[in-house]
């Protein structure tokens, strides 16, 4: 007891030099923090990166696979350009003469390497023992009527098309061009959807027969990068609403300033960490100011309140009532930014980059917040003319019994009723959590106001699957894809994928083989079949890669040695988890049927987003954990009280518990974002039991007070604070729910659900816990 005596005296001691420092010093500390302020900021530098492959760390074995997939064969980034008719016919002479047009200029875009549409799809005819490969609607504006009649035949029967570059009923088409980065500069991309756009716009004034629709990984990654820059402005919206918060909750304005410069002092810093760190923004992190910004204000929020307080209603000189702000708030704000700062960190064991960085960011952001507002914010109020007077309305506030005082009085006199409702309430939404399913459907990263989202559901709904699985099957040796074995075993496969339900199409070279064979027997349907030897499959191989024109070989599907093959299956949009199961049948299936050499491991960017989220939860497991036991031992340092210390880890743990199974009740679905939640919040919510808790055991070992009345004080003295710090977290965390982007949004969604019960807990279980465990000395 004297140990603790003698600690709390030399923080005591601590804390009132530190404050008596400051105020001696308030124009140095001004003038420096200033001048740090500009130094880190003059680093900053604002850079997005809308590229897809950030979401994936170096060592992903998806991305890895992905990227050998596509050092194989033609990378598939890619333009994906739908035409609907609107006269529900693609076959006519001036929407295919129009179609070869936008073909032909489509070669034309940036970076392009390849460009499949109906018109110049290789059609192979036989003429005798000639073999012919030519477009299959070339010169279209001269063709007769019985001639469009035939191609439109021709491309509805095709399995290469149907499904893939045409719809069932030949009113849609898509035309794909494929793109190659270089990587040299960051406006590869925004230059090649600058073309396209106004590629499509002349074309849609040229004719406006058609309704045009863009997706394609292209597009995503624009779309991923006008969200990014689309969350910044969120920042000024949040700014609006702080101002007006803390004028009306302070009714004081030098506060209100000495809040602002703490905020744009602590996002200056963080600007300035992305320029020295070499981090560029993306959708998930693009929201690290609007998060600065609520959590700062927690601090400023509770030195302001209590400085305040001791102003107007405790009638203490300025200089006094800074004094004992800061005597009272140091070690809690201390805490609460140490243990929010730790939250976020635990960002970094997940396996996405991005979620990583804006857990860096904020965490920088944070500690200069943390530095600011024990420095800055009580120098700056210091030196400015704050009146010492008294508010009439402040100084009977605290002497009525408001409904803040009632409460608390209602609470300490019935705790073990408040307690077990509580926990019965906890325990019935923990468990109704549990009905939460993980879903990661990449398309639904983008909310239905979003281009990118529009167009890519109409374009699954009525032509073809924008969710695919590739894998690259082996034969064994250079050649091999020309065995009859390989090919009627890949053919098996093929058949077998078309059976699986939302399966739209399936790209293999077999399709090839046979249609050569075919072509090659006179065009006969007999010989729509694998070839029967090796040496007649690899000559009409050779013969049809001889007759294709520059940029429309089959590198795209056949390796250089031909010893591998590209298998794609497209499918209608499925959850992560039914793409996963779908993938690991494929494989499963070439494991049990096909020979060693045949084994493959499915892949595709629409797979690896599908396995991102379920390896982010395995990988934030160990840091979450990490987490807690780091925050739970710096709260039974910091209150020095080791019953009470491991009971805040439950108010801490439970509005997490509560959020997650309102959520379940509201919609059931999560997905990446949501996974670092838990870590995140982790060390925001200790804001409210730190703050509550400290008050508690101040009156109970400065005070004297009994837990009843300790717990009336702590209701009294910060529960104000705590009410206002809540309504701006959760007026910050409403405005970024507000994000197109669903990674953001649902991350935020479940936060404003999780701040009120942390409030809610901390005011009703916490204080009834602390009076059931405490023990009163007569």
């Amino acid at each position: 007891m004297n140990t603790l005596k003698k600690t709390e005296e030399k923080l005591n001691s601590f804390t009132i030099k530190w404050a008596e420092f400051i105020i001696k010093y308030k124009w140095g500390i001004l003038l420096g923090s200033i001048l740090l302020t500009y130094g880190i900021a003059s680093q900053g530098k604002m850079e997005f990166d809308g590229d897809y492959h950030t979401y994936f760390s170096d060592d992903n074995p998806e991305l890895l696979a992905f990227d050998g997939l596509q050092e194989k064969y033609t990378k598939d980034d890619n333009a994906l350009i739908v035409l609907t008719a609107k006269n529900g016919d693609i076959f006519t002479k001036e929407n295919l003469t129009a179609i070869e047009e936008l073909t032909a200029e489509a070669w034309n875009t940036p970076f392009s390497n390849r460009v499949d549409a109906i018109t110049n799809f290789q059609y192979t005819r036989a003429d005798s023992d000639d073999l012919y490969v030519e477009d299959l609607s070339y010169e279209t504006s001269l063709k007769s009527e019985e001639d469009i009649k035939q191609i439109r035949e021709i491309a509805l029967k095709d399995p290469l098309l149907v499904n893939r570059l045409i719809n069932d009923n030949g009113s849609i088409t898509a035309i794909n061009v494929n793109v190659t980065f270089p990587g040299l500069k960051d406006d590869e991309n925004p230059k090649t959807v600058a073309f396209v756009r106004d590629m499509i716009e002349k074309f849609k004034q040229k004719h406006p027969q058609f309704d045009v629709h863009l997706s394609g990984i292209v597009m995503l990654q624009d779309a991923m990068f006008s969200t990014a820059q689309k969350d910044m402005m969120y920042t000024m919206i949040m700014f609006v609403i702080v101002i007006l918060m803390i004028v009306i909750l302070t009714r004081s304005f030098y506060s209100t300033v000495a809040t602002l410069l703490t905020i744009i002092f602590s996002i200056a810093v963080s600007i300035g960490f992305l320029g020295i760190a070499g981090i560029k923004l993306t959708p998930s992190s693009a929201s690290f100011p609007t998060i600065i910004l609520t959590l700062a204000v927690a601090d400023s929020i509770h030195i302001l309140v209590t400085f305040l307080h001791n102003i107007r209603v405790e009638k203490s000189p300025k200089k006094q009532a800074i004094i004992e702000s800061l005597r009272l708030n140091f070690i809690p704000v201390f805490i609460t930014s140490i243990t929010t700062i730790i939250g976020f960190l635990s960002m970094n064991f997940g396996d996405v980059p991005p979620f990583a960085d804006l857990g860096n960011i904020v965490s920088i952001g944070i500690l200069a917040a943390l530095v600011f507002s024990l420095t800055f914010l009580p120098a700056f109020i210091a030196i400015m003319p704050i009146k010492e007077r008294v508010s009439t309305k402040m100084e009977k506030s605290p002497r009525k019994k408001d409904w803040l005082i009632l409460f608390g009085e209602y609470v300490s006199t019935n705790p073990k009723k408040l307690a077990g409702i509580s926990l019965v309430v906890i325990g019935i939404l923990s468990v109704l959590s549990f009905r939460n399913f993980f879903d990661d459907e990449f398309i639904k990263y983008f909310d239905e106001t979003v281009d990118f989202r529009i167009h890519s559901d109409y374009i699954s709904d009525n032509i073809t699957g924008i969710y695919n699985i590739e894998y690259s099957i082996g034969a064994g040796e250079s050649g091999g894809i020309n065995n009859p074995k390989y090919l009627k075993k890949l053919e098996e496969f093929e058949k077998w994928f078309e059976k699986q339900p939302k399966v739209v199409h399936v790209n293999a070279f077999t399709e090839v083989a046979r249609r050569i064979n075919k072509s090659m027997h006179g065009d006969k349907l007999a010989y729509y079949k694998i070839p029967e030897s090796r040496q007649e499959a690899a000559q009409y191989l050779l013969l049809y890669e001889m007759s294709l024109p520059f940029g429309l070989d089959l590198n795209n599907q056949v390796n250089v040695d031909k010893s591998e093959t590209r298998f794609t299956v497209t499918t209608r949009n499925l959850r992560s988890s039914e793409l996963i199961a779908l993938s690991e049948s494929g494989e499963k299936w070439l494991k049990d049927n096909a020979s060693e050499e045949m084994k493959a491991l499915g892949t595709s960017s629409t797979l690896m987003f599908s396995k991102l989220g379920v390896r982010q939860a395995d990988s934030m497991m160990s840091g979450n954990i990490i987490a807690l036991i780091l925050i739970s031992v710096i709260l039974i340092i910091a209150l020095r009280h080791l019953k009470i210390g491991l009971l805040s880890i439950i108010p801490n743990v439970a509005p997490v518990a509560i959020g997650f199974g309102i959520w379940a009740l509201y919609l059931g679905e999560v997905n990446t974002g949501m996974v670092v939640v838990f870590g995140m919040t982790l060390g925001v919510i200790v804001d409210d039991t730190v703050h509550f808790v400290s008050k508690f055991l101040r009156a109970r070992r400065e005070l004297r007070y009994t837990s009843t009345e300790a717990v009336k004080y702590a209701f009294e003295t910060v529960g104000k604070a705590l009410i206002i710090t809540t309504v701006v977290l959760l007026s910050g965390f409403l405005v970024l729910a507000q994000s197109s982007f669903a990674m953001t949004s649902y991350m935020a969604l479940i936060t404003t659900m999780i701040i009120p019960a942390a409030l809610l807990v901390d005011f009703i279980l916490l204080p009834s816990l602390l009076i059931l465990v405490s023990k009163d000395n007569k």
